[in-house]
């Protein structure tokens, strides 16, 4: 029998318990990869449906249920960025695409034109959905797009959903964000991303104008393009309004929602 209280037999144990974690931790990341997949898959389909305003923030839907109500009202696409062009080639599966990888891949990315939204780097391809009635029509109403920026203390990744008229902002919803809980983090609160329902993404020259001000902003329909503050947040409010404007302007999905106000395929 080996002497325990020996070197040689502490390293071997060591050594077999780290070999054993591993395998178990090595097992069920192979064994659970699937799982994941499906629950981020659901997740995004669950802020989409949100941000178009087709499920309710209190609503509670089962994943099938949810994938079911997804199937039926929005279509998945890639749009270059740069173009504002459908992504036609066929060769990435648009349900399937991670726009956080892409962005940190250099072969599918570049980097951002500077921009007071602090971001880095563009994928070549971003991802939009685009929603119908859900009835059969082939009319889009409306489309979703992705949207990040940097916040008080990390990126706040959010979806922003814009009327087939290229610029009535019909959502949004923050849906993975470091700040401060109460404060920054009310970007996440239903009732503060309502207030920006009916707003207007654009003036009359097409340039981006949504912004969040310190103050009390007025109705859509006599403040088109302000929206309240988050009281107590102004490095997050500045934030967020920086990324809003960077991703509508011509450095990110500007191109995209000009040939989509206009009618055309992208």
């Amino acid at each position: 029998m080996p002497k325990t209280d020996s070197t040689r037999y502490t390293i071997l144990f060591a050594t077999a318990v780290c070999v054993v974690c591993a395998l178990v931790v090595a097992a069920s990341a192979v064994g659970l990869r699937s799982r994941q997949e499906e629950n981020a898959l659901a997740f995004r389909q669950k802020n989409v449906l949100l941000a178009a305003g087709l499920l309710k923030p209190d609503e509670a839907l089962s994943d099938r249920e949810l994938e079911q109500l997804f199937d039926r009202h929005v279509e998945t696409r890639l749009v270059e960025i740069a173009s504002g062009r459908y992504e036609e080639g066929g060769k990435i599966d648009p349900r399937t695409y991670n726009q956080r990888h892409a962005r940190n891949d250099p072969a599918m990315s570049r980097a951002a034109p500077p921009n007071a939204a602090k971001v880095a780097r563009l994928p070549t391809y971003g991802g939009v959905f685009l929603i119908r009635d859900g009835t059969g029509d082939a009319t889009v109403r409306q489309v979703v797009l992705p949207i990040e920026g940097i916040g008080m203390w990390g990126t706040m990744y959010g979806l922003l959903a814009v009327d087939r008229d290229g610029k009535t902002i019909r959502g949004l919803t923050f849906y993975d964000q470091k700040e401060t809980p109460g404060l920054g983090g009310e970007i996440s609160n239903p009732k503060w991303q309502a207030l920006w329902v009916g707003r207007q993404a654009y003036d009359a020259n097409w340039e981006p104008k949504l912004a969040v001000i310190k103050g009390t902003a007025g109705p859509p329909d006599r403040d088109p393009h302000r929206i309240d503050a988050i009281s107590g947040a102004t490095i997050t409010s500045n934030g967020v309004s920086r990324l809003v404007g960077f991703w509508l302007s011509n450095d990110g999905y500007g191109p995209y929602l000009k040939r989509f106000r206009e009618g055309g395929k992208g």
